[in-house]
């Protein structure tokens, strides 16, 4: 049932700032469940078994995006980036442009004089921002043109997910980060009501992750213990299998909670979970945002192996089911 709800979830346009589609949707998907439902000045939301609950489980349903920065004399649009993302793993992606008025155009991000039949050097070019421009699907050749059909700065493009999965169980899509968890939270609300009613629990959705800022605010002050479910890291010099959830003992911020991962850790082995200790290199999560803005909460981080963060990403069902598995452990212990 994850899936299901992760692919709904993906579907729905929702870089970090314009996020009301996305938080709307989980509202209204658990809305007849009888939970209490606070909706944050940023446009967070809290889904809860009591209004001030004890734990606290939380997700972010923003994502990776861009906005127009400028128009340029052709037509094309310069961006800027929401979150922080490789430019050569989005080059060729097919992109939507969201006007003021509420109107979509297409396009394609691509490298600036695209053609390898007039660009001599266009394998050696560096794929930076500066570099980069989004070719609209609309007649037009000027700035004129495109500032006419409504297109302007401050626009938001959203990246085409090209959501998949395979009969190999690998789930394809960009932005697993964090759609994978905030599903995997949707299961949870709908499908184990009764295994977590009698719980002082909470699950909250996050809106800003990606900037930096998710978990700074709209977190009970009455929250003791919060677990993070986010990415697990998969590559190079790391643990993570996107067959399995990882446990975060450190990232970029420091040290999570001992005792908690300790916990976290003990749960998955006596429920024989498939998971892995890991040491995420260059991370950061709405746990990191909630200390540094000073809750007095004891953090955990756990999350299904995602490969190619931040690009074109990949996780698995064994992993996204190890995740619920050791959530629901966690709700239970």
């Amino acid at each position: 049932m994850s899936v299901s709800f992760i692919e709904r979830l993906v579907k729905i346009n929702s870089p970090s700032g314009y996020t009301k589609e996305v938080i709307d949707f989980v509202a209204e998907t658990v809305a007849h469940m009888g939970y209490e439902l606070i909706f944050s000045n940023k446009g967070s939301l809290l889904v809860a078994t009591e209004k001030a609950p004890e734990r606290l489980v939380a997700a972010h349903v923003d994502t990776l995006g861009g906005m127009v920065s400028r128009v340029k004399n052709d037509g094309a649009l310069e961006l800027t980036q929401i979150g922080g993302w490789p430019p050569n793993s989005f080059e060729g992606e097919y992109c939507s442009i969201l006007t003021a008025e509420g109107k979509l155009y297409r396009g394609a991000f691509l490298l600036n004089n695209p053609a390898a039949h007039v660009n001599h050097d266009i394998a050696k070019t560096e794929r930076s921002m500066d570099k980069m421009h989004v070719r609209l699907d609309a007649v037009t050749f000027s700035q004129k043109e495109t500032e006419a059909l409504g297109i302007g700065i401050g626009d938001f493009v959203f990246f085409d997910p090209r959501f998949e999965v395979t009969d190999t169980g690998f789930v394809k899509s960009r932005f697993m980060d964090d759609k994978a968890c905030a599903g995997i939270l949707l299961d949870i609300l709908l499908n184990h009501a009764e295994e977590i009613k009698n719980h002082s629990l909470g699950f909250y959705f996050s809106t800003y992750e990606e900037v930096g800022h998710g978990g700074r605010s709209g977190i009970p002050q009455s929250v003791k213990e919060l677990l993070i479910a986010d990415m697990g890291v998969v590559g190079e010099g790391v643990t993570g299998k996107e067959t399995a959830v990882s446990i975060c003992a450190k990232d970029s911020s420091g040290p999570y909670d001992y005792a908690f991962r300790q916990k976290l850790t003990s749960l998955a082995k006596d429920n024989q979970i498939a998971y892995t200790v890991d040491v995420f290199p260059y991370y950061g999560s709405d746990g990191s945002a909630a200390l540094r803005a000073g809750y007095d909460v004891r953090v955990g981080l756990i999350g299904p192996g995602v490969s190619a963060s931040h690009g074109v990403e990949r996780t698995h069902k064994e992993g996204i089911e190890a995740t619920k598995k050791l959530i629901l452990a966690w709700v239970n212990g």
